[in-house]
């Protein structure tokens, strides 16, 4: 199976950026979808990023601008880069992969098989 873990996650003041990074081990198929995911409290977990194996991008019209998703196949690593931090974005951020269910859309979390433990980004005023 694949494992995820995520780093990079903290506490930071509104305006900065953060550089998540979500390293995949064990087995990794090409063809699968990465997202990133975060779930504030008393929130549904929702779709931030999310990146195709031919390295189309998607991001809510919400986010886009701000969030930027990328990988390194050869390093078998994902990333989110957030800028212009605002209070709204603290949450546990998460990253997924996998074509699990690809009837659901790639920002739905229901698409995807595995799963990461989460990091926390924490934004201050």
């Amino acid at each position: 199976q694949v494992h995820l873990v995520e780093s990079g996650g903290g506490s930071v003041q509104a305006g900065g950026s953060l550089r998540l990074s979500c390293a995949a081990s064990g087995y990794t198929d090409v063809t699968y979808s990465g997202g990133w995911f975060r779930q504030a409290p008393g929130k549904e977990r929702e779709g931030v990023a999310a990146i195709d194996n031919d390295g189309t991008t998607f991001y809510p019209n919400s986010l886009k601008g701000r969030f930027t998703i990328s990988k390194d196949n050869a390093n078998h690593t994902l990333y989110l880069q957030i800028g212009s931090l605002i209070p709204e974005d603290t949450a546990m951020y998460y990253c997924a992969a996998g074509p699990g269910r690809p009837w659901y859309f790639r920002l739905n979390p229901r698409r995807y098989s595995y799963w990461g433990q989460g990091t926390q980004v924490t934004v201050s005023s």
